[in-house]
């Protein structure tokens, strides 16, 4: 695989990753449009965990409240760290498990088709500019209730369907529960800690034990390098701009991609 690509890919991963555009279409998209071989797991899981460091580091403030409050959830002390700790908690487990299972059935490959991610580029872009439209915006992570954490756990689920975007299906579903748009981002952001953490350490092992990866390390460490560079700055400018510019520009971009994307398959 060539560096030009290598960096591409990279650079897609760091960008749209928590973005609500789906960097799963956009991963999947390029090889299939313009014929690329398939970058191969190493690829994938060194862009992963490349914006896994990016997000931490991001919001490493978060992320040591969360850990402390681990601690005290242990000792059954309820305070913002061990109650944002719970919320993660109650809000990782249903992708996990729903994610476990496409995987060992082969549903996730069954589903990888341009057809599907054109569609629900449109249909979920439309619904997450409703969801900013109509959701009253008043609220903070901090009240949010357990059930609400699990609500957002599942609709964490939907973003399994290629084109529908992890955060862009988390930050949907916080805004019709009324969050800000700074604090849907933000938890959203936070969501992706233990998926992305968990899913790229699953993929990292399996790796191990098959032995048939073709790309060197020294490409993954490229690609990692890229990936946390360009994750962490589309975060720090999303999350600057998010509450001025809201969903709209990104619903037109996924109406738009998803109509163009439609208009190739059915020509």
């Amino acid at each position: 695989m060539d560096i030009y690509h290598l960096i591409l890919l990279a650079i897609i991963q760091g960008l749209t990753e928590f973005l609500p555009v789906s960097s799963s279409a956009h991963l999947i998209l390029p090889a299939q449009l313009f014929g690329w071989q398939d970058q191969g797991p190493l690829i994938d899981v060194m862009a992963h965990f490349g914006s896994l460091f990016a997000v931490m580091i991001y919001f490493r403030k978060e992320v040591g409240e969360v850990l402390i409050g681990l601690t005290d959830l242990v000792r059954a002390r309820l305070n913002k760290g061990s109650a944002l700790a719970l919320h993660l908690i109650l809000a990782t487990p249903p992708a996990l498990l729903v994610g476990a299972g496409m995987h060992f059935s082969g549903i996730d490959e069954m589903i990888r088709s341009p057809l599907l991610i054109a569609c629900t580029f449109i249909f979920f872009g439309i619904v997450l500019w409703i969801s900013d439209l109509k959701g009253t915006r008043t609220r903070d992570i901090e009240t949010l209730t357990w059930k609400e954490a699990i609500g957002l756990g599942l609709a964490q689920t939907l973003a399994l369907i290629p084109g529908t975007s992890r955060s862009g299906i988390t930050m949907t579903a916080a805004l019709a529960m009324g969050l800000t748009r700074a604090e849907a981002a933000r938890f959203s952001m936070l969501m992706s800690i233990p998926i992305i953490g968990v899913s790229g350490s699953f993929a990292l092992i399996k790796l191990a034990k098959d032995g048939s990866e073709a790309a060197s390390l020294m490409d993954g460490l490229i690609v990692a390098g890229l990936s946390f560079i360009t994750a962490y700055a589309a975060i720090a400018l999303f999350m600057r701009w998010v509450s001025r510019i809201g969903m709209f520009p990104f619903m037109v971009y996924r109406v738009v991609a998803g109509l163009g994307l439609l208009l190739w398959v059915l020509l």
